[in-house]
């Protein structure tokens, strides 16, 4: 099948296949005769696996580990849980971090009277900081 085609079937736009491609994550796709590229069920498979873990957080260090997981039918299953287990930690963190900046939006939107005066503490704070 053409990118296209590739692309629709795996979710991942032909842009992010010609990258994915380009960065050694998927092998370079046969060429056709006329020098279009041409992906088999597999590079799809492959891709809608890296789409999958990309939308569960992981960077693309990690997920050419869990390729090279996947591949390996030798592997063992507690080197993946721990690279899942340290993806949930770190998003956990991330979460945190996230819940606290919407707080502080949320205090200083209280906060702020939202009138026509210039008075206004979400400002006020942005000039504090840094």
């Amino acid at each position: 099948m053409n990118i296209s085609q590739a692309s629709e079937a795996s979710g991942v736009s032909q842009r992010m296949v010609r990258h994915y491609e380009k960065i050694g994550v998927i092998p370079a796709a046969a060429r056709r005769e006329s020098g279009y590229r041409d992906y088999s069920d597999g590079d799809v498979h492959r891709l809608r696996f890296i789409a999958h873990a990309r939308d569960l957080g992981f960077p693309i260090e990690e997920i050419r580990s869990l390729l090279e997981l996947w591949e390996d039918r030798g592997r063992s299953s507690a080197d993946v849980k721990a690279l899942a287990l340290a993806r949930a930690e770190d998003l956990g963190r991330k979460a945190e971090a996230l819940e606290r900046m919407k707080a502080t939006l949320v205090d200083l939107a209280k906060r702020c009277h939202g009138d026509d005066r210039p008075d206004c503490p979400i400002i006020s704070s942005l000039a504090e900081h840094r």
